[in-house]
């Protein structure tokens, strides 16, 4: 702050006020100038207020004195609160800050409205100069204003303040002033100047508005009207000042067709130079000089005042204007250029690029010029658009646009905008405080209007936002738009300035993907030819006719090329369309481009392609466009105010005139008729309609371009110097030229034979082997296997020949620009490829196409008739092969990225390289991930082969996996008649890119990601939405069967991948919809029989009348009709129960039928497409994402697997049959490993609580176990095992899909709790049993007497003999007297002899002695039933047909027919006799009798209460019994004898199974009932006894070595006991075999098999899987615990040893305590020592009255501990095999939990069921793959020929079998389960032998098989000799990759 030397600065004393005197002129300058500014009301002033002590609002600075006194500083002030005319602040004035001052409460809109009025008056510069300021009552602060100002992007936090409203508070001024010392310090300039002219450009707009309302006489609407000038006088002086103002200066109001309407263009550039020359000159506004006239007229209400002020305006303005042309001259060039002044150029286009910006800045879209908008913006799925657009406000209005765009929606250009009302009320700022002071409510009303009209008039111009969202998008997305402008049939920028620069551009690159189709008629041989066109319009040679205007018009040019072109719609934008408005920033200059495409129909306007171009605004100011299109067209049009020689419009005419184009000259104030001179044309418009105008000017451009005339080419245009094009970007280039290199290879070949030649992978190699492919489910013949292989080795070798010939050069190109190139130039790169490709092919495809099309409609004709002859034969065959070459043509991007696919999936199925063309195919599904990511379209199903690519696309979606993660789709599917809509559907839609202007329709299936937008996935359960679009239904090119079968595939597929389907029906013709919706029903009805729910939406398309209710209604009715009839034929078809459409499939009519209007607004090729349709496709976009919110979706992962499921299953011809839904059995699986983990936790708990019971039972402490109790004890467990079940079934991914098993698995819980707790009960209730028994034998023997005697020996040999071995012979003496004496009268129980009693009971039964013991010496009888022939027991000489002619008679059945078939069982029966060998189905019946007999007997045996109560002989004779009865039974049903030889060795096998069990319970039974035994036992524990008292030990060291003595035999096996629990724990969490499924297990049993290679395993396997998987379990476990983890196993027990003993010591303290405390006796601490043991313990009791003098009890405890010591090392030491000694093995309590499963065995292959759970109802028996049949001895019948068929290849085959051997009847494999019984319970997937394992296992035991079945592999049954190529490494590792 300086100062001169002569100011003084004075402190007034008194109140603080402080006083700046000046003694000099010299003004003080001041250290801050602040701009108070905003609502009054935020502020009270007076005397405490420290900024301003009064309200004055002053325009000059006023000093704060109180601030001085308070910081010493010099501060000004400019309070401007509630001011809107600032004019008086001088234009030098600086200032360093504004403070916008808010009332609490009101911050959000009266920030907003501040920020409005600082920018508008002080520009936006100022903004950074901006403090917010919020005031309030004292103690009333609002604790939300600061979050409420932070909602609003604009607000700085750090320049933000809050204060009292009086501005008492000194710390508060402090603090703002320190916030603004900031600001200031931080802003770069420090202060703020004001720009010259600041509001005068805005008060001048505002004048220009108000001239132009209030500026129109009568004379002016009639002159409107007419479209002719009133006033000639004013016309004719105006038309002279033209010259010297330039006309249509941007930001001033344009001089364009727009504006003609309203007022003349020569007056009005009159009027707005006068203003423009007012504003310079004074720096002061007319607004308020206007505003008093305004007043006079409202006052004076008479219209001659009204005229005579206006006339007085208009004159003031010329006067004013004179001194501008004498100063300003310009001087024009002989085209007419105008040469603007320099310095006036250049404040035009500072005022250009303000103008721009701030239009960009309105739409919100200020940063995309610089880092543009995207296509990939546009392809989310976000928030809707809503078709009412009233809605829409300025910030939305750009994305609007773009986004109702890509729906097709042409009102794209008048969209209203929402006014909001905030802004509105605030638009000028302050307008609401002015109210508060106004003198005159009149005056209020008056300014609020005027700020209402100003707010009006600022709408946006559509054009304006159009070339706004153009200018600040990429090139992709421009090209996107443009296309989209071409389908609503709008005229396309052709020449675009630049905003900033105005350097001119032509848009070439948005032309390329625009496709023009036209009939051109031509007349030859007095003849009308009509020719079809289609073609890229960048290649269409074409006329073309230019517009220009030179100067002002009454008529619009725009309305008159719309009125030529096409009446029905606005194709170039004009005055009267809605929404235009007088001012406009970006559309000036732009010249725009249409094509007039004729239909081949009479009433053509043109008869043929005509190009129109219209350059907007006045051509006199875009000379350089001007220039060109007069360079380029084929006819000029030129419409002039008038030919006067003095109008500036001259010299352009007179340099037409000289051009050697036609030139048509429309002048508007002449009305003369057509006049022609030369090749020129000049008509006037004075007084005509544009209708006549029109039609004459038709005629003139018609007779114009009859001769010889100039043509257009678009690409010429990138020939043109002075303008930039955009195809010269850089990238753009370098994409280019990267498919030029493509395009060269190709250039030259026949387009037909371009993909045989370049792409030969796709061709007939690959259409082969998908032939051959689908054959491989289609096999025929006897020999299945070998027709296989050979098949096989025919695919194997034409992928050798597709790798052979893979990697053409265009591959190879092609490959590595996408792989090398970067992603901006990989998307030129792609783009233009396909453009190149599309120009390729368009010529040959339009003549084949043309050709095709003729022939068929001579083949219909032909058929129509009935034509029987060759003719028709033949034009079918040139049909056909018009078809093949029709086929051939197409060639696109996608049959590039097909060839990639086969050559990536030959190099993949090979695994070799590509032969000397190194290429690294195996990225090949990494480049097509990136581009599917970025929104390219890729083939799902090749349309030309049928075909399915499973393993492209499987890695494709892998690699799509890794780089987006396992995201979740919802899948969309859309299905209908071909050419029905479905690709433009969709694509409107989304926005997609399915092709549907290459000028043919989809073939195949194409998918397409479109992402979900962040603010919209919160109403989804997905990230994507995967779009499959198909071909049609009922296509030309198939006929007859083979259109349905494959419209019936095509259906299945579609639907089946779909999580919804759109079912797209063209029209509303019922008979057209017939064939379509049976095909769909049958469709759906499939899902629902393999279990899949996908949902449909019925979609009507090319509905007239969309809104017409009760139609629709009707419509709907017969629809809902029409579906059911379907479903239920449909339903017999499918073998399924179905009465309604709904029974099939979740169906609505109400909701899920929608109608589409036609899409073309007219008659194509000139028709815009149906707003309604646009309409239409919204609403049909919100019922999908509405049904889609409620889905889950699927995950790309379970995407894949579908496809492959279903797509295998469609191979098969009975699809239902063959589906494998891989999702559900993969979810399946692991639920039954969750449900594996379940029944283990509740088996795990039921083992120790029956361990706890156990030793409690022991030890005397339960005489009964109660369900009750048992169940009580496990609720805890139980419970927690329930709710992990339930967390499961809800909570998991798969949640939706575990849901039908939920109910199951819960029963099954339920059934195994109770059934284990039913099993403990009754086997603990056995052991109290068992323990009772024992007790009585206790009571009999006198334990006590026992001890007393010991002791009374002890004390008479105490201190007589000290060896160790004469106390033992003296005990051992006393010992025999002792036990002798106390079992005196009990007899022993003697041990048994099983073998003598099996030989009495065999002789009993009448058997002979020499059989049994031939079979005893032999051993025959242990082999029983691991034979393979059992042909040995049976007699062959039974008189069969005495047998079956006696049962003829008793039944009854004498006809010749049954004779017949008993003559023919007679004969098969003395075939086989003569071979002496049984057939497999007698084999196998006679296997499974001998194994049901040997499994009911052993059950019979192992039921007898031999371990409670003996054993008796009578145990035997009733199992021999039995089994002869069995036998006998069993032989009077066959027709063959059964040899005494079998029932011998069936009974010994019986006998000998049973023998261990026998031996093992009654040796149970003598230990506890046979006294000798039991004292025999005890023996040791009283040598004990004995030798302590001699020893002499005290009675309390005798009693705890008789403790310690019983608790060590219970501490070693609770320890065991406990260990053997913990290791089958930790070998079913740990060990791969046991810690899966059942599935899992098998998988590692088959593994062991192939490694041991045993073949009598093998044997076990096959014919006893459950006895060999037990053994399995058995060694596994065994072997982990002894040899592989042993340690681990030794570490187990230790640790289990640690706890008993912890738990002993425990129970010893407390014990000793507790006695301690309660002075108890020996008898209470025996009692409560055991108590707390017995759990842990088992042991028995202790007779307290022989240790009635033991009273130490610590001394009697730490004895005890002392004693125990050496047991718990000893027991730490013990070897695992002591387990084996106790009641639980790890090995059996496996065995329990994982065979407790289902044992059914295939009908065929006796392949075992893999269902984990047992009783897995309604579920069928299953087996992820089968097994040759010959393995278990199936041989074809009357031959000795095993079977080598897999069942998984017979059921897909035409071979049928014997479901029952003694019958005649064949089933169809096909249709196995209408055999019934064991056939109907089993579920056999088609699917060809892919098991490498059973292949290799046949050829490695092929001899043994043979000898063992006494049959050969050979004939039908010969080994395919590629099963021999099989190495063991490679079966085994087959298991790993089909069990995963």
């Amino acid at each position: 702050m300086e100062f001169e030397e002569h100011d003084e600065i004075k402190g007034r004393g008194g109140e603080g006020d402080a006083e700046i005197k000046t003694e000099t002129t010299e003004q003080v300058t001041p250290e801050l100038t602040l701009v108070l500014f905003g609502d009054p009301n935020s502020i009270e002033t007076g005397s405490n207020n420290l900024l301003l002590d009064d309200n004055d609002q002053l325009n000059v600075g006023q000093y704060s004195y109180k601030l001085y006194d308070l910081c010493g500083r010099v501060i000004s002030f400019i309070n401007l609160l509630g001011q809107e005319n600032i004019d008086r602040i001088s234009p030098n004035q600086r200032f360093h800050a504004f403070l916008l001052l808010i009332p609490d409460g009101l911050q959000i809109s009266h920030y907003r409205s501040g920020v409005q009025w600082l920018e508008k008056y002080f520009g936006k510069e100022s903004l950074s100069f901006l403090m917010t300021v919020v005031t309030h009552e004292l103690g009333e602060r609002s604790e939300n204003t600061l979050t409420n100002l932070k909602a609003i992007s604009s607000f700085a936090e750090n320049r933000y303040h809050t204060c009292t409203k009086n501005m008492s508070d000194e710390s508060e001024i402090l603090a703002l002033l320190q916030k603004i010392d900031v600001m200031v310090s931080e802003n770069d300039p420090q202060c703020y100047s004001r720009p010259l002219g600041g509001e005068k450009k805005d008060q001048k707009d505002q004048k220009d508005h108000l001239d132009h309302e209030d500026h129109k006489s009568p004379e002016d609407e009639m002159s409107e009207s007419s479209g002719f000038h009133f006033n000639k006088e004013v016309e004719e002086e105006t038309t002279c000042e033209i010259t010297c103002d330039p006309v249509n200066v941007p930001g001033d109001v344009e001089h364009s067709e727009e504006l003609n309407d309203r007022i003349t263009e020569e007056e009005n550039s009159h009027i707005q130079s006068a203003k423009q020359f007012t504003t310079n000159k004074t720096g002061v506004s007319d607004m308020d000089e206007n505003k008093d006239k305004r007043d006079a007229v409202t006052e004076d209400s008479d219209a001659e005042s009204l005229e005579n002020i206006e006339r007085t305006t208009v004159e003031g303005h010329r006067e004013m204007t004179s001194d501008i042309t004498s100063k300003e001259k310009v001087v024009s060039d002989m085209d007419g250029h105008l040469n603007k002044d320099p310095m006036k150029t250049s404040a035009e286009d500072e005022q250009r690029q303000t103008e721009t910006k701030t239009l960009f800045t309105r739409l919100h879209i200020q940063d995309k010029y610089e880092h543009k908008l995207t296509s990939a913006e546009f392809l989310k799925i976000g928030l809707s658009v809503k078709q009412d657009s009233n809605d829409t406000t300025e910030k939305d209005l750009a994305h609007t646009f773009l986004h109702r765009l890509m729906m097709l929606d042409y009102r794209v250009r008048y969209i209203p905008v929402r006014e909001d009302s905030t802004e509105m009320i605030n638009s000028c700022f302050g307008s609401e405080f002015l109210s508060e002071t106004a003198d005159d409510d009149f005056d209020e009303f008056c300014n609020a209007t005027v700020n209402f009209d100003q707010s009006k008039q600022n709408n946006i111009h559509p054009l304006d936002v159009q070339m706004a969202v153009f200018h600040c998008s990429d090139s992709f997305l421009k090209q996107n738009m443009i296309t989209k402008l071409s389908q609503c049939q709008y005229a396309l920028p052709l020449l675009v300035p630049d905003p900033f620069t105005m350097d001119i551009e032509c848009p070439l690159w948005t032309f390329r993907q625009i496709k023009k189709t036209w009939k051109k008629t031509e007349t030859k041989d007095n003849a009308e030819v009509v020719t079809m066109n289609s073609m890229p319009i960048c290649k269409a040679e074409t006329p073309m006719v230019s517009f220009f205007r030179l100067g002002s018009l009454s008529v619009s040019k725009s309305q008159l090329m719309n009125t030529l072109i096409n009446d029905r719609h606005n194709t170039f934008f004009h005055r009267d369309c809605p929404g235009s408005t007088k001012s406009r920033h970006l559309f000036d200059g732009v010249a725009e481009i249409a094509w007039y495409c004729p239909a081949g129909k009479p009433n053509d306007a043109f008869n043929d392609c005509v190009a129109f171009c219209n350059l907007h605004g006045d051509a006199l100011m875009n000379e350089t466009q001007r220039i060109i299109l007069m360079q380029k067209c084929s006819v000029n049009v030129v419409l002039v105010p008038t030919l006067d020689k003095k109008h500036e419009s001259f010299a352009v005419i007179a340099g037409l005139l000289k051009f050697p184009k036609p030139l048509i000259c429309l002048i508007d104030d002449s009305c003369d008729a057509v006049q022609k001179l030369k090749a020129n044309y000049k008509m006037g418009l004075k007084d005509r309609g544009l209708p006549a105008i029109c039609e004459e000017l038709k005629r003139i451009i018609r007779n114009i371009l009859s001769g010889p005339h100039e043509s257009f080419q678009l690409e010429t245009m990138a020939n043109v110097s002075g303008i930039r094009v955009d195809e010269d970007d850089e990238l753009c280039q370098k994409g280019k030229s990267a498919a030029m290199k493509i395009l060269t290879l190709v250039q030259g070949v026949d387009v037909s034979k371009i993909k045989d030649t370049f792409l030969p992978c796709q061709g007939k190699l690959w259409h082969d082997w998908c032939k051959i492919n689908k054959g491989l489910y289609h096999l025929k013949g006897d020999r299945l296997e070998e027709e296989e292989c050979k098949k096989k080795r025919e695919l194997e070798k034409i992928r050798g020949n597709q790798c052979t010939v893979s990697c053409s050069e265009v591959v190879k190109s092609f490959t590595e620009s996408l792989s090398s190139l970067p992603p901006t130039e990989r998307e030129y790169f792609l783009k233009w490829t396909q453009i190149l490709v599309d120009v390729l092919s368009t010529d040959d495809l339009l003549s084949i196409r043309q050709n095709y099309h003729e022939k068929w409609s001579e083949v219909l004709s032909l058929k129509k008739k009935h034509d029987k002859s060759d003719q028709l034969q033949t034009k079918q065959t040139e049909l056909e092969r018009i078809s093949s070459k029709l086929q051939s043509a197409t060639f696109g991007l996608e049959h590039i990225f097909r060839e990639m696919g086969q050559i990536y999936e030959a190099h993949e199925c090979l695994h070799k390289p590509t032969l000397n063309k190194p290429t690294d195919w195996s990225k090949y599904p990494e480049l097509a991930a990136d581009l599917m990511i970025s929104g390219y379209p890729m083939e799902l199903m090749d349309g030309d082969a049928g075909h399915v690519p499973l393993t492209w696309i499987s890695s494709l979606l892998d690699e799509v996996i890794k780089k987006l993660g396992d995201q979740r789709i919802f899948v969309l599917s859309v299905l209908g008649v071909q050419s029905s809509g479905k690709s433009t559907m969709l694509n409107a839609m989304f926005g997609l890119q399915f092709a549907v202007s290459a000028g043919r329709c989809t073939r195949g299936a194409f998918m397409q990601l479109v992402q979900v937008s962040d603010e919209k996935k919160r109403d989804f359960q997905f990230d994507y939405v995967l779009v499959v679009d198909t071909e049609g239904l009922r296509a030309l090119e198939l006929e007859g069967n083979s259109t349905l079968h494959h419209d019936n595939e095509l259906a299945t597929f579609v639907v089946g991948v779909g999580n919804m389907t759109l079912i797209n029906i063209f029209g509303e013709n019922p008979a057209e919809m017939q064939d379509v919706l049976q095909i769909v029903v049958q469709a759906f009805m499939r899902m629902k029989k393999v279990k899949l729910s996908p949902s449909c939406v019925f979609v009507h398309q090319n509905v007239t009348d969309v809104a017409a209710v009760e139609k629709n209604m009707d419509g709907k009715r017969r629809l809902q009709e029409k579906l059911d009839e379907m479903a239920r034929l449909a339903a017999k078809e499918e073998v399924c129960q179905a009465q309604n459409f709904s029974d099939v499939i979740a169906f609505d009519v109400q909701k899920d039928v929608k109608y589409l209007a036609q899409l073309w607004e007219g008659s194509p090729p000139m028709a815009p497409p149906n707003p309604g349709y646009s309409e239409s496709i919204q609403d049909l976009k919100s019922l999908i994402l509405s049904k889609a919110s409620q889905s889950v979706g699927v995950t790309l992962s379970e995407f894949k697997t579908k496809v492959q499921d279903l797509w295998n299953a469609l191979m098969n011809e009975n699809f239902v049959f063959s589906f494998k839904n891989t999702l559900e059995i993969v979810v399946y699986r692991k639920l039954e490993v969750q449900y594996g983990n379940w029944i283990w936790e509740l088996r795990r708990e039921m083992l120790t609580i029956e361990n706890q019971l156990y030793n409690r039972i022991e030890n005397e402490k339960h005489d009964r176990i109660e369900l009750s109790y048992l169940s009580k004890e496990m609720s805890k467990k139980y419970e927690e095992v329930k709710t992990t079940m339930t967390s499961y079934f809800e909570e998991d991914k798969d949640k939706e899909m575990l849901a039908q098993w939920r109910g199951q698995f819960e029963n099954k819980i339920i059934e195994f709790h109770d059934k284990q707790v039913r099993r403990l009960k009754r086997k603990l209730n056995g052991i109290i049993q068992q323990k009772v028994a024992c007790k009585k034998l206790d009571e009999k023997i006198f334990e006590n007497e026992l001890l007393q005697k010991s002791k009374e020996l002890a004390l008479w040999l105490k201190d007589k003999v000290n060896d160790e071995e004469e106390l033992k012979h003296q005990f051992n003496c006393v010992w025999k007297d002792w036990v002798s004496e106390l079992t005196k009268d009990i007899k022993p129980i003697e041990n048994i002899d099983l073998e003598n009693d099996q030989l009495l009971v065999l002789v009993e039964l009448g058997i002979e002695w020499n059989l049994i013991y031939k079979s005893q010496a032999s051993g025959s009888y242990k082999k029983i039933s691991e034979l393979g022939d059992y042909s040995g027991y049976v007699s062959f000489n039974r008189d069969q047909d005495n047998r079956h002619w006696q049962n003829l008679e008793n039944e009854g059945e004498n006809n010749y027919f049954e004779r017949f078939k008993d003559f023919t069982e007679t004969v098969k029966t003395k075939i086989n006799d003569h071979r002496k060998s049984l057939q497999h189905e007698d084999q196998t019946l006679f296997r499974n009798f001998t194994d049901e007999i040997t499994t009911l007997s052993f059950h019979s045996i192992t039921s007898k209460p031999v371990a409670t109560r003996g054993y008796s002989p009578t145990f035997l004779q009733e199992v021999a019994k039995t089994v002869q009865d069995k036998v006998t039974e069993f032989d009077s049903q066959w027709r063959y004898v059964l040899k005494k030889e079998f029932t011998v060795d069936l009974l010994l096998y019986v006998f000998d199974r049973a023998e261990p069990w026998l031996l093992e319970s009654h040796k149970m039974f003598k230990m506890n009932n046979d006294a000798h035994t039991y004292l025999e036992s005890k023996k040791g524990e009283y040598y004990n006894v004995f030798r302590s008292f001699c020893q002499g030990n005290s009675s309390a060291v005798v009693l705890g070595e008789l403790i310690c003595e019983k608790l060590k035999g219970s501490i070693v096996e609770a320890v065991c006991t406990k260990t053997a629990i913990d290791l089958a724990g930790e070998m079913r969490c740990s060990f791969p075999a046991f810690n899966g499924n059942r599935l899992n297990l098998e998988k590692h049993v088959l593994k062991s098999l192939a490694e041991k290679e045993n073949f009598k395993d093998y044997i076990t396997y096959v014919y006893q899987p459950r006895r060999h998987v037990k053994s399995f379990i058995k060694n596994e476990a065994n072997k982990y615990i002894y040899i592989d983890h042993r340690e681990k196993a030794q570490n187990i027990l230790k640790k289990n040893v640690d706890d008993i003993k912890n738990e002993t010591s425990q129970a010893l303290f407390v014990a000793t305590e507790e006695v301690k405390t309660q002075q108890g006796d020996l008898e209470m601490w025996l009692q409560k020592f055991f108590s707390l043991l017995k759990d842990v313990l088992a042991f028995s009791s202790i007779y307290s009255e022989n240790f009635t003098d033991v009273n130490d009890f610590d001394f009697l405890k730490k004895g005890i501990e002392e004693r125990l010591i050496p047991v718990f090392k000893d027991t730490k030491r013990l070897s695992l095999d002591k387990m084996k000694e106790f009641r639980k093995q790890p090995d059996q309590i496996l065995i329990k939990q994982l065979c407790d499963c289902c044992w059914e065995t295939c009908p065929f292959c006796t392949a075992v069921c893999t269902n984990t759970a047992k009783d897995h109802s309604p579920n069928k028996h299953s087996v992820p793959f089968h097994r040759p049949s010959g393995i278990n001895g199936w041989h074809i019948t009357d031959t000795g020929e095993l079977i080598i068929d897999f069942c998984t290849t017979k059921v897909a085959s035409d071979l049928s079998f014997h479901p029952q051997h003694e019958s005649e009847k064949t089933i169809p494999y096909k249709q196995y389960q209408k055999a019934g019984g064991k056939y109907a319970t089993w579920l056999i997937t088609p699917g060809g032998s892919q098991l490498t394992y059973w292949k290799w296992v046949i050829c490695r035991f092929q001899k043994e098989l043979e000898d063992f079945h006494n049959l050969k592999f050979a004939g039908k049954g010969e080994i395919p000799s590629d099963w021999r190529k099989y190495k063991k490494e490679e079966a085994i590792q087959s298991l790993d990759e089909t069990y995963r």
